[in-house]
C-alpha cells in the first residue's frame, strides 16, 4: 500500500479521536499522563531563506498554534541556518545548551546535524524531523509524501507535452540539493513516471536549491543540448524554476517550455497565470506546520494517545527505522486549479496574485 493512502487513513483516525474529545484533552486529563504542563519552550529550526516559505508561513502558522495548544503559555524559539549547515549545528546546540523542550528540526543537510540530534536525545529532548529527514535519533517526522511530489510533477510535464510526445523529447532535471533526502525522493518520484517514455538528456542535482545555481547549470544545459531542441524542464521547486526561466530569457527563448515547480510561492503562482511556468505543486503548509505543532506539545506533554494518532505512518532513515510518521497530501497547482488551492486556503487573495502585471492574464483565465 502506498504511503499516501496510509496517511488518508491516519487523517482519518485523527478526526475520529478528536470527535471522541482524545485530541484536545487538556493537561489536567489523567489519561494525558503530561510530563509537562502549558509552559512548554518549542525549539523550530529552519533550513534557509531562498525559500520564502519558512519565514512566511511555517514559523508564524507553528507559532500560533503553539499558542492555541497552550493557552498562550507556551514559547517557539526560532532559528534559521540559511542554508549553512555549520550554522544550524550551532543553533541546536544552543537549544540543548538552553534545555528547551523539544525540538523541530528541517535540516539543511541531514546526515551532518545527526550528531546534533543525538546530542539532544542524549540531553533528554526530543527531536521531531519537519519537512525532510533528519539521521540520528529522530522521535517522529512529519512531511508531504515526497515521491509522490515528483510523480505529480512529472505526469503534469507529461500531459503538458501532450499526445504526440515520445522518447525522442528531450527532459531537462533540475533536481534539489544533494544533501536533502526529500530532494532524492522527489527525483525518484519524478523518474518513476518519466523513464522510457522521454530522453533524459541533463540532470543537475542543485546546490543548496539556489535559483542562481539552477540558472547557470540550465544556462550550461542550453548550450550543450541547443535552445531549441528543450522540450520541457523538470524543476523540482519553484525558486530554481525562476532561475531556469532567467536562463532560457537570456538565451533568446520566447516561447518558453513547459517548467514545473513546487512550494506554490507567490511569484510562481503569478508566473503559472502569465503562461510561463506550467505548473507547481501546492503543499498545504497549514495542514504541516499545525501538526508539527501538535506532535511537539502532544509529545512532551506526554498525551501519547493523541501523538500516535498524528503518527500513524512509518519512514526508515539511513539511521533509524520505523519512525512514527505524518505525510501530508499534495496537489498539483495549474492554471485552472488556482481557485481550488491557494485561495480557497487562505494562503493567497485574488489580490496578491492579479497586481496590475498579472490583471489581464488573471481575467483571461477567470480569475477576478
Amino acid at each position: 500500500m502506498r504511503r499516501i493512502a496510509i496517511s488518508v487513513a491516519a487523517s482519518t483516525l485523527t478526526l475520529s479521536l478528536a470527535g471522541c474529545g482524545v485530541l484536545n484533552a487538556t493537561g489536567d486529563s489523567a489519561s494525558a499522563s503530561p510530563t509537562k504542563g502549558n509552559d512548554v519552550t518549542v525549539g523550530l529550526l529552519l533550513p534557509e531563506k531562498a525559500n520564502s516559505r519558512y519565514d512566511k508561513f511555517d514559523y508564524p502558522i507553528i507559532k500560533d498554534k503553539v499558542d492555541e495548544l497552550t493557552r498562550k503559555q507556551g514559547t517557539v524559539r526560532y532559528a534559521n541556518a540559511d542554508a549553512s549547515a555549520a550554522r544550524q549545528a550551532d543553533q541546536l546546540q544552543q537549544m540543548v545548551d538552553d534545555k528547551v523542550d523539544v525540538i523541530l528540526l528541517d535540516a539543511v543537510d541531514s546526515h551532518a546535524i545527526a550528531d546534533g540530534v543525538k546530542k539532544a536525545k542524549d540531553a533528554g529532548i526530543p527531536v521531531i524531523a519537519y519537512d525532510r529527514l533528519a539521521e540520528g535519533p529522530i522521535d517522529a517526522y512529519i512531511s508531504f509524501d515526497n515521491e509522490l511530489v515528483g510523480e505529480v510533477q512529472a505526469r503534469s510535464l507529461m500531459e503538458s507535452l501532450g499526445s504526440n510526445v515520445s522518447t525522442s523529447d528531450k527532459i531537462v532535471m533540475m533536481n534539489g540539493s544533494p544533501t536533502d533526502p526529500n530532494a532524492k525522493q522527489f527525483k525518484q518520484g519524478a523518474l518513476s513516471e518519466l523513464n522510457g517514455k522521454v530522453t533524459i538528456a541533463k540532470s543537475y542535482d542543485t546546490t543548496d536549491w539556489k535559483p542562481e545555481n539552477a540558472e547557470a547549470n540550465m544556462t550550461k544545459a542550453i548550450a550543450e543540448i541547443g535552445k531549441s531542441n528543450i522540450a520541457a524542464v523538470y524543476a523540482a521547486n519553484d525558486g530554481m524554476a525562476g532561475g531556469v526561466i532567467k536562463a532560457l530569457k537570456a538565451a533568446g527563448v520566447t516561447s518558453l517550455p513547459p517548467i514545473t515547480g513546487q512550494d506554490a510561492e507567490l511569484d510562481a503562482v503569478q508566473r503559472v497565470v502569465a503562461g510561463e511556468q506550467y505548473m507547481s505543486v501546492y503543499k498545504s503548509y497549514p495542514e504541516e506546520a499545525e501538526a508539527a505543532a501538535q506532535m511537539a506539545v502532544t509529545k512532551i506533554q506526554g498525551k501519547d494517545i493523541q501523538f500516535d494518532a498524528l503518527t500513524q505512518d512509518k519512514v526508515d532513515s539511513p539511521t533509524t527505522k520505523a519512525i512514527p510518521a505524518r505525510l501530508v497530501q499534495v496537489t498539483a497547482l495549474t492554471r485552472s486549479s488556482i481557485k481550488d488551492t491557494v485561495i480557497e486556503d487562505g494562503i493567497y487573495t485574488t489580490a496578491d496574485i492579479c497586481t496590475a502585471k498579472y490583471k489581464a492574464a488573471c481575467a483571461a483565465i477567470g480569475l477576478k
